[in-house]
């Protein structure tokens, strides 16, 4: 983590100088701190604009990079130094550094208080509208009695001073990264998505009803598509549109592609529907996603698309429990990419696990233990709590997608209908 140190003061000798040097040299371990001088800043004077001036272009751009700003400053007459103050002034005139910037404040003076009470005022400037920076609240840090403090290697002497300082420095730093968490840009809102299938992409078949029964046949009428033992180039073989269509039909899974403009264009039809771990029909192909759904059920398909579309996710897996115990289903949605890596679909497969687990068993010796889900692996009580996509619970998850009644982003209805 990358620190600045600001030397409230433009003395010569300076023990807030010492303090922050000690910082730099004592805890380089957990923080990257570079000391900041401002005995070149001028005088603020809104008539005679120096924000451009070297000195104040320095500072400004030093704490911009920086994580996080640590200022100790001196006691003078009950505040901050007239220094401290006018480049203060300079950062909250024109340019705004420390806006929304972790600041810590430490101080050290010649007497028992410590720099009390320059510390409060400095706080009340740095939360003043200009400045508007994010001040580390409570843990202050107060070196009285300085030149006491350090010994003749300018390193503080009282060990527990060292182990409070440490403290604090620490809880500065976790300080920070909640800051940073607080101020990350927040990802912009997915876009909708057209499950209708309205738009046309370059691989579109226009002039072709999507909802027609018939789609295939007259899309590939129209599109002169080849078929039977016409060979098609592959970019690792050549195969027939007759041995493609082996190809799928014995993968030991449900297939199903969707292109990028959410329109169904394909599955490994082997069985009827009723027979399917997802059913389909031979009607649906070509349809608009839309149409091959329950309107309950189209949120969580959006959910499902956003996440694939955005680069969220590469994969969104869901456990169905709901075809009974002898059978571990999955439905696993593949985001699809091109040559370029632009999205160009969806590749739905869904497997029943079961057999591969039991042949696995049998083969090894080895056995499921206890009341353990044998593809999640947690217990049942568990699973009854997570959420099967993200595996939140579904109680914390926010996301628009059902656990035990999950979708089939193509299927015709939800895993409970």
């Amino acid at each position: 983590m990358k620190l600045v140190g600001i030397v409230g003061s433009n003395a010569e000798v300076s023990y807030n100088r010492l303090l922050l040097k000690f910082i730099e040299k004592k805890f380089s371990q957990l923080v990257e701190l570079e000391v900041l001088e401002i005995k070149d800043v001028p005088l603020f004077n809104q008539s005679d604009d120096q924000t451009n001036s070297p000195a104040i272009q320095n500072i400004s751009k030093k704490i911009l990079a920086a994580d996080g700003v640590i200022i100790a400053t001196p006691e003078h007459n009950r505040t901050i130094p007239a220094g401290l103050k006018s480049l203060l002034e300079w950062l909250s005139f024109k340019i705004h550094p420390l806006e929304n910037k972790p600041v810590m404040i430490v101080g050290a003076s010649y007497y028992d208080q410590g720099s009390s009470r320059a510390q409060l005022h400095l706080r009340q400037i740095l939360d003043a509208p200009g400045v508007n920076a994010m001040v580390f609240p409570g843990n202050e840090f107060l070196l009285g009695k300085v030149k006491e403090a350090f010994d003749e290697n300018e390193n503080l002497k009282d060990q527990n001073t060292i182990n409070f300082l440490e403290s604090t420095l620490k809880k500065f730093i976790q300080f920070v990264k909640m800051v940073s968490l607080l101020e990350e840009p927040k990802p912009e809102p997915a876009k909708p998505e057209d499950l209708h299938a309205t738009g046309t992409i370059d691989t579109t078949i226009e002039g072709v009803d999507m909802s027609a029964d018939d789609w295939v046949e007259q899309a590939a009428e129209a599109v002169n598509a080849v078929e039977g033992k016409t060979y098609v180039k592959l970019n690792r073989g050549i195969l027939t549109v007759d041995q493609l269509n082996y190809f799928l039909a014995s993968m030991p899974m449900e297939l199903t592609y969707a292109d990028n403009n959410n329109q169904f264009l394909y599955y490994n039809h082997t069985k009827p529907g009723s027979e399917m771990l997802a059913s389909r029909v031979p009607g649906q192909a070509g349809n608009p996603l839309a149409n091959c759904h329950p309107p309950k059920a189209l949120k969580n398909v959006e959910w499902v698309i956003q996440q694939l579309r955005s680069g969220a996710q590469d994969a969104v897996r869901v456990h169905v429990p709901t075809h009974g115990p002898d059978k571990f289903v999955v439905h696993n949605y593949q985001a699809m990419h091109d040559e370029e890596g632009n999205y160009v679909g969806i590749n739905e497969f869904i497997l029943d696990f079961k057999p591969i687990i039991d042949w696995y068993l049998k083969q090894t010796g080895q056995t499921l233990a206890g009341d353990v889900d044998a593809v999640s692996g947690a217990s049942a009580k568990q699973h009854e709590e997570v959420d099967s996509v993200s595996s939140a619970s579904v109680k914390e998850s926010e996301e628009p997608v059902a656990a035990a009644v999950a979708v089939d982003s193509v299927s015709s209805a939800s895993v409970k209908d």
